[in-house]
């Protein structure tokens, strides 16, 4: 059997940075490895000055609403964002405006990207709540919405035909918290986006199984959506090691592209790097889901190695249970068997 099945992981997930201009219908063109690059799944942060976290994704823009946000840093349902983002193109995304978040004049941003369907979806009925589904088998990742069942909790059929290792979630049509659930490390607890709290107990997601996970928040007649990730040898990693306060390797078979932090035992900042704002070690840039404020640079920050990480002091607290979310720029062997090229 193939180490990997994906050789190039840009071409499943892709880091796109740009420099704001403040011109309408302006198009940001992707220049992934392996191609033209549609995403079905854009996050996007200013770089430089305060600017919201924000999210869009295909599987809205095949239901009319191309152009809602949703937004990490705040529990808030989703905004109409007409003023900021108008759609998704064969090779990027159209961005429009002057706003804070997408295309101040000047500023720099980055845009992190995942392929699930190309934006077709289809009805999922494994659960009591029937849900639309996009789903990406290579790369393991889905993107699930569905409309809450009354008051009674359900269940949510996710379309991966595996057992998810990450679920992000968030009700849409009301003011909720995000859920982050990491089904393999904890089965009765959340982690919260917009919050910078440990781990805490929640009647959200539960019982994760191949096809479904139990939804309890029972929002009646409230629209949720659900950004589902399983792991792919040589492409994606999401787990969980303890800090021993010094600088310590975490296997993941891949060089990193991207990575997302968080402590589960205090309250700390979420962090995420990549390969693209910090081009050498230490990979310095900081970024945090919870919060608007510009880019930061730590004095104490991971190496991306050619087959996992390297966490450094700070970032590595001694006994802390520390969790991580890790997406490929290369894998350490290809599916042919050849090592990969370190960097």
């Amino acid at each position: 059997m193939a180490y990997t099945t994906i050789d190039d992981p840009s071409a499943h997930f892709h880091v796109q940075l740009y420099t704001g201009d403040g011109n309408d219908n302006r198009v940001i063109t992707n220049d992934a490895n392996a191609g033209d690059f549609k995403p079905d799944f854009l996050w996007l942060k200013n770089r430089t000055d305060v600017g919201r976290p924000c999210i869009w994704d295909s599987s809205r823009l095949a239901s009319g609403e191309a152009t809602i946000k949703l937004t990490t840093d705040i529990a808030d349902a989703e905004a109409n964002s007409t003023d900021r983002f108008s759609g998704f193109e064969t090779d990027g995304f159209t961005i429009t405006g002057s706003d804070d978040d997408t295309n101040v004049d000047g500023d720099t941003y980055v845009a992190w990207q995942w392929k699930a369907n190309g934006g077709t979806t289809s009805s999922n009925t494994d659960g009591t709540v029937t849900t639309t589904i996009q789903a990406n088998a290579t790369a393991g990742f889905s993107i699930v919405t569905w409309t809450g069942n009354g008051g009674t909790t359900g269940t949510i059929g996710h379309g991966l035909g595996i057992k998810p290792h990450t679920i992000w979630r968030k009700n849409r049509g009301e003011s909720a918290n995000w859920a982050i659930a990491m089904p393999y490390i904890e089965t009765a607890k959340l982690m919260l986006f917009d919050t910078t709290s440990g781990w805490a107990t929640a009647s959200g997601m539960s019982s994760y199984n191949a096809s479904t996970f139990v939804d309890g928040s029972g929002a009646s007649a409230v629209t949720a959506i659900a950004y589902c990730f399983t792991e792919k040898q040589g492409f994606s990693k999401f787990g969980q090691y303890t800090g021993t306060g010094g600088n310590q390797f975490i296997y993941t078979g891949f060089t990193p592209a991207f990575l997302m932090e968080k402590r589960g035992s205090n309250t700390s900042t979420w962090t995420i790097y990549d390969h693209k704002r910090s081009t050498f070690n230490e990979r310095s840039e900081v970024l945090h889901p919870e919060s608007n404020v510009a880019e930061e640079t730590y004095s104490s920050a991971p190496d991306f190695l050619s087959n996992g990480f390297r966490s450094r002091g700070a970032s590595n607290d001694d006994g802390e249970a520390i969790m991580y979310w890790a997406f490929a720029a290369h894998p350490c062997v290809t599916s042919s068997g050849v090592p990969a090229t370190a960097v």
